[in-house]
């Protein structure tokens, strides 16, 4: 909504006697001649003086009053009837008007009129109203050349002055010639009411700086633009966590990714490693986007930070089961960072810190139309690794860059290329075993266009190179070439369509590191069916597209039915998958909501977690489950938001070797397929971490069940309880403090009997062991406690520094691991730990 309130008119002075009234009148009327005549006598002067400088202190055209008596007539000029279509002006620091009265010539300078409706996305992930005051410079052709926010919170402030290049206007004018001219552009962000709840307060308008006039309204009478933007509702379940409340999280070292182990239905692998069971989902079955495009994984292995530099990350969200048709091809959850819009003016951070330094800055060109951004991040942890752990040797490194340009108004091409490398090694008497060893690349060209408000149309091509090393020379290498497709629309009637296709070929090549004749050193496919299974050579393809509706069947109930249809072909073996999905928003009462959440999912097999390159054969099917969740959100007072969900999933013809260990050999463990099941209840209640006093906790109760035949039992991973409390206190003057407490119940160790068969076929592996039934026993529980501490200088308007001390499980606790059982040897778990990392360092930015 974008309303130009005009200030009231000036109306007669309403006196309590007649008489005063009158005497009052008359004064007016020979004022008003008086002041019309020496106007027109010195305006020839003033002209021939300075025809192109305005007087400095020249007060806006005054409107009549419909009241008053018209003015004496002039001899030397004409009387000029006010306009009424005239918007206000805005002052200017390079452009003033020059007070005209009615007797004057028309007035020096127009101002800028809008022709198009401003407006700007609520941004995702970002909770509660904010206004945004923007300085726009409006060129002499009616584009915007630059918008700084002036005041306003972020991110609302990022996306308002995103949204600014793409305003339109009818330029300034100073006698009838187009100029450029600077303008104040009020953004007021509602967050969007549950349906049929009150629509909220009308937005106020902006007081202006300039100085008062007379005869008219008063001198702070509103004469800004304003824009209300109001946001969209959340797709039931998902989870969004915003680059502003993110960064201060403890233990999260800064980094949106790595505070989703915060969230509820998330269960780590073991503390401090970025990979997690979601809802009982394996981490193979966890799809992982930026962007809308597909990486292997999000975060660096070790200390975890991740793979794009965190400024520019605008939010990341968590789809933990039956999200929306727009994701698929992934049988659990969906992890969806998006990157910040181009911002046309220059800023920039960067950070030097005890594991890495990095740095991003971003900046316009091409007045304003383009937008160039470069990042990255190095880290030298083996330099410090050599000192404190010897035979570790770990290093990673990140790059970003992307070019934007404007094309035709609403119309931008970007390019936008990233990628990251991961290396984890372990050195004994010489000899380097090669433990983690992987790099991707993306290159995504893209042409985005919008079409009013919630109308946008995307295509894009996408490049891709995948790689992992496995030693010896050897490595899985994927190659892939993408396109894609998508189109929402938002009807009159407030209903969205969203459709979308793409189609991706992955060319999967296994390299010995040999010659095409000669034996590979270690790894012979033929003689090892799960290796030969995992890394053959071959071309995958697959083609999709999906169809949703956000639609309002009263003004209280929305439901969003949506279709995804994928067709994938690998090696000779085709299989379709049919994804229906279906939620709903049911507003109950003021501050109470409640939200369903439901959808079949399919996914090729995968790997034990996610590795570049890696990528099981399509021979045994598809992965399918069956996603289903239904909750209440509530509004509290005091800013509070609270959440309460069950869920329960059902997974067929799944792959996941970690949580099946036990119902397998080792061999086996990588291509078995099992049923699988999680069900279980998550709460959680959150006060934006932004404010002086925040916090965020989470608590989820689970059980994960794996089957194969009538062998069922729970899951390797299973984790009864699993909490997350976070707490942030802004101390004053620049200095906040926060910590996080973590708890998760132990693992499931089988004890008294063989786990596992014995490595090389030993008889009598699979049984109970002499002496004792096997039995089923938890480890101890884990829990740490991460400390954030930091102290921030304000430098100039923009400018920043801090210092900030992070350390991850504080406690130095250790994790319980479970032990790896045969027939010579009892199951005994072992410690893991502690993975304590203090991360300090200096960060800054403009």
């Amino acid at each position: 909504m974008v309303s130009i309130p005009w200030s009231p008119r000036s109306s007669a002075l309403v006196l309590g006697r007649p008489p005063l009234l009158g005497a009052s009148m008359r004064f007016l009327r020979r004022s008003t001649a008086a002041a019309a005549l020496l106007a027109g006598t010195l305006a020839p002067c003033l002209a021939a003086a300075a025809p192109d400088t305005p007087l400095p202190h020249a007060k806006p055209p005054a409107e009549a009053s419909p009241d008053a008596p018209p003015a004496a007539p002039s001899g030397d000029a004409p009387p000029a009837e006010p306009s009424r279509d005239t918007p206000p002006a805005e002052a200017s620091p390079d452009v003033l008007p020059v007070a005209p009265s009615r007797d004057a010539p028309p007035a020096v300078l127009v101002p800028p009129a809008p022709l198009t409706a401003l407006g700007a996305d609520y941004p995702d992930g970002a909770h509660g109203d904010a206004t945004v005051r923007l300085v726009l410079t409006v060129n002499a052709d009616g584009t915007v050349r630059s918008a700084v926010a002036e005041e306003g919170p972020e991110p609302f402030a990022s996306a308002a002055v995103a949204a600014a290049t793409s305003f339109r206007f009818a330029p300034a004018t100073r006698n009838g010639a187009p100029v450029a001219a600077k303008i104040r552009v009020e953004v007021r962000f509602t967050e969007a009411a549950p349906p049929g709840a009150s629509a909220p307060a009308p937005a106020t308008a902006l007081a202006p700086e300039l100085p008062a006039r007379a005869p008219g309204p008063p001198p702070d009478a509103p004469r800004s633009l304003e824009v209300t933007v109001r946001g969209e509702l959340p797709a039931p379940g998902v989870s969004s966590l915003s680059r502003g409340e993110v960064r201060i999280v403890p233990g999260a070292f800064g980094d949106p990714f790595r505070a989703i182990e915060m969230l509820p239905g998330v269960t780590p692998i073991v503390s401090g490693l970025p990979f997690f069971y979601v809802r009982g989902s394996p981490p193979g079955n966890i799809g992982y986007f930026l962007d809308g495009v597909r990486v292997p994984y999000l975060y660096h292995l070790g200390l975890g930070p991740s793979v794009v530099h965190p400024g520019i990350v605008d939010r990341v969200d968590l789809y933990p089961g039956g999200y929306p048709a727009r994701h698929g091809r992934y049988a659990g959850g969906i992890v969806s960072g998006e990157t910040t819009p181009p911002l046309p003016y220059w800023h920039g951070e960067g950070m030097l810190r005890l594991v890495d330094v990095g740095g991003l800055v971003e900046g316009p060109f091409a007045g304003g139309r383009g937008v160039a951004l470069v990042g990255g991040r190095y880290s030298y942890t083996a330099l410090l690794l050599s000192l404190a752990a010897p035979g570790v040797v770990l290093d990673y490194w990140d790059y970003q860059a992307r070019l934007s340009y404007e094309v035709v108004p609403e119309g931008r091409v970007s390019l936008f290329a990233f990628g990251a490398h991961d290396f984890l090694a372990s050195e004994e008497d010489g000899e380097r075993t090669t433990l983690f060893d992987t790099t991707f690349h993306r290159i995504d060209v893209r042409y985005d266009h919008a079409y009013g408000q919630g109308s946008a149309l995307r295509g894009a091509l996408t490049l891709g190179h995948d790689e992992t090393g496995i030693g010896d020379g050897q490595k899985a290498l994927t190659r892939s070439l993408g396109a894609r497709l998508t189109l929402a629309h938002r009807l009159r009637d407030e209903t969205t369509i969203r459709a979308g296709i793409d189609a991706v070929v992955d060319d999967n090549e296994f390299d010995l590191g040999t010659a095409a004749d000669g034996p590979p050193d270690d790894v012979a496919p033929d003689d090892d069916p799960p290796v030969d299974d995992l890394l053959l050579s071959r071309v995958d393809l697959t083609v999709g597209g999906y169809i949703e509706s956000d639609i309002a069947i009263t003004p209280r109930l929305r439901i969003t039915p949506g279709l995804r249809l994928d067709l994938y072909r690998s090696d000779d073996t085709t299989a379709l998958g049919v994804d229906p999905r279906l939620s709903a928003r049911l507003s109950v009462a003021r501050g109470v909501t409640f939200v369903q959440a439901h959808g079949l999912a399919s996914q090729l097999p995968s790997f034990v977690i996610p590795l570049p390159g890696v990528r099981p054969r399509l021979q045994d099917g598809l992965q399918r489950s069956f996603q289903s969740s239904a909750g209440v959100e509530l509004a509290l007072p005091e800013d509070i938001t609270a959440t309460v969900s069950v869920f329960h999933n059902a997974f067929f013809n799944m792959t996941d070797a970690l949580g099946s260990l036990t119902l397998g050999s080792v061999e086996d463990a990588f291509t078995l397929r099992a049923l699988g099941a999680a069900t279980g209840v998550e709460l959680s209640a959150h006060r934006r971490l932004t404010r002086r006093v925040g916090g965020f906790a989470s608590y989820t109760l689970s059980r994960s069940t794996r089957s194969i035949g009538r062998t069922r039992q729970v899951s390797s991973f299973d984790r009864t309880h699993t909490a997350n409390v976070a707490l942030t206190y802004d101390l004053g003057r620049g200095y906040r403090a926060g910590g996080r407490f973590v708890f998760y119940s132990g693992l499931p160790q089988k004890v008294g009997g063989a786990t596992l068969p014995p490595l090389g076929g030993v008889p009598g592996g699979s049984g109970p062991l002499a002496g004792g039934e096997p039995r089923w026993e938890r480890l101890p529980p884990f829990f740490r406690l991460d400390v954030r501490l930091e102290k921030r200088w304000t430098i100039g308007k923009s400018g920043w520094l801090a210092l900030v001390l992070d350390v991850l499980n504080a406690t130095m606790s250790k994790e319980s691991m479970p032990g790896m059982c045969d027939a010579f040897s009892s199951c005994e778990p072992t410690e893991f730990g502690p993975v304590t990392v203090p991360n300090f360092g200096l960060e800054g930015g403009f």
